[in-house]
């Protein structure tokens, strides 16, 4: 159910329902505290540039997504020096693993191999396409530890196979899991104003898409949509770009976009 048009109601007003979660409440501490709903996407393959983009960026964000499986150096010290960053700067950390496997099998991706993403990512997603295995077991092994889940529920490249019906057992099965599953990767909000938080990629100031299906929307519009943080990557660190200074520009469009969302 699209709820988007309902009045938005502020994190703080919403930080009792996320009580349960650990992450969540850091989450929603992190974007009051600095006054930031951007979370920017580290899409490098190397650590070193990883966590010199962290440095520049972590001042103006809530969040750093990262995708450790396209890291070329992966490390133990990266990870303690990511989490050395994340306490610098006051960010949380988003490992968008996209899961969808069984599971046992997913169960095992989060704790174990080379990344061990549960022992230092504060959040990561699941495909809810597996069925609620998938939830069940990536909560057996991130809940204990505090950890917090976000279910696919919509995508943002052109021709996506995401459905009406899709996206609907997305929220059915989030509701069911409310002590692990805290939002959605969507692109509008799709439950009533307090539930869940949505976080939004695609979002560019300036462009409109990539030659590979990927779609912009700007931090005006997805807020307007009801989402609560915007994702960015390339438009933040593109070639000839300063990082630091695109990821105040965009700290200031979405931060300002939310608060006239509340108007």
């Amino acid at each position: 159910m699209n709820t988007s048009s309902k009045q938005r109601l502020s994190f703080q007003a919403r930080r009792s329902h996320f009580s349960h979660n650990i992450a969540a409440t850091t989450l929603i501490d992190t974007i009051v505290t600095k006054e930031t709903n951007l979370c920017v996407s580290a899409d490098l393959t190397k650590s070193s540039e990883i966590l010199a983009l962290a440095d520049a960026v972590g001042p103006f964000i809530c969040m750093l997504k990262t995708h450790v499986d396209i890291i070329e150096d992966f490390s133990d010290s990266f990870v303690s020096g990511l989490q050395s960053l994340a306490k610098k700067h006051n960010f949380v950390i988003f490992e968008d693993r996209k899961f969808a496997d069984i599971g046992n099998t997913v169960q095992l991706q989060y704790s174990s191999g080379v990344h061990r993403i549960a022992s230092w990512s504060h959040f990561t997603n699941a495909h809810p396409l597996p069925g609620e295995g998938i939830v069940t077991g990536l909560k057996a092994v991130g809940k204990p530890l505090g950890r917090a889940l976000l279910l696919l529920a919509q995508m943002s490249s052109a021709g996506s196979l995401f459905t009406a019906e899709y996206t609907s057992q997305a929220v059915a099965m989030a509701e069911k899991h409310r002590d692990f599953v805290v939002g959605f990767i969507a692109q509008k909000r799709l439950s009533s104003p307090h539930d869940f938080l949505v976080l939004t990629p695609g979002v560019n100031l300036a462009e409109a898409g990539d030659d590979m299906g990927q779609q912009y929307r700007t931090p005006k519009t997805v807020m307007a949509d009801g989402c609560d943080v915007i994702i960015v990557g390339r438009g933040i660190y593109a070639p000839g770009r300063d990082p630091a200074v695109e990821a105040k520009r965009y700290r200031d469009a979405g931060w300002g976009a939310y608060l006239d969302s509340l108007a």
